[in-house]
């Protein structure tokens, strides 16, 4: 097996930028087929690393774990919905804030489509890794509360309001995704959050910031 370079003196940031997304994608590649074919179980993260043609030690620069290869990228999609609601125009409703940014991340979803139809369905056939991503969300709960909470001028410990906002933008797009991934994504993702997100829109819509 040849080992992976991890050196990268010399060489630009824009090529070190470029080989790294093409290790974490080869990675990320090599994990789908094994666990598709082997179970996530049944995997090893040394197994992992030999079909991708990296070391293990080079598997652990880019993910802590077996785990962290089907939701590594919550922190990301987390931190453009938050982003949303800290840059948007002051006077736009919450609701509505999260309703771009949540088109935006599914957006993302659509243009990796084939890659996280793959990872949802491992996700959901692996009760661990379902746990993990059901802790994932209730944490991502509670980190859109607290933006909500900022954007409205208010405090969620006595205001139910930022929750409520945050935990229906939340089901939306759970909903919608639910409803993605049983259509094989075949439908289009922004169209079902679209949706949803108008079914609630005119009681939601009418929240606020208080001056």
């Amino acid at each position: 097996m040849r080992m992976a370079d991890t050196s990268m003196a010399g060489k630009s940031p824009g090529l070190r930028e470029s080989k790294k997304r093409r290790t974490r994608l080869a990675i990320e590649r090599a994990a789908l087929d094994l666990f598709e074919v082997q179970g996530f179980d049944g995997t090893t993260i040394d197994e992992i690393a030999a079909a991708a043609d990296i070391s293990p030690r080079t598997f652990f620069h880019y993910f802590p774990s077996k785990e962290d290869v089907l939701l590594a990228d919550y922190a990301t999609r987390l931190h453009k919905i938050v982003a949303a609601l800290k840059t948007g125009p002051s006077g736009l409703a919450p609701w509505h804030a999260l309703r771009g940014a949540f088109l935006t991340v599914a957006a993302d979803y659509e243009s990796e489509r084939e890659q996280l139809l793959r990872r949802f369905r491992i996700i959901q056939s692996t009760p661990s890794v379902a746990a993990r991503n059901l802790l994932l969300q209730a944490s991502w709960e509670d980190a859109v509360t607290d933006a909500v909470s900022e954007w409205l001028n208010v405090d969620s410990s006595t205001d139910i309001r930022p929750r409520l906002v945050a935990g229906a933008a939340l089901s939306a797009m759970r909903a919608s995704l639910g409803y993605w991934l049983a259509d094989n994504g075949r439908s289009r993702l922004p169209d079902h959050i679209t949706y949803c997100f108008d079914l609630v829109e005119d009681g939601l819509g009418q929240i606020v910031r208080q001056s």
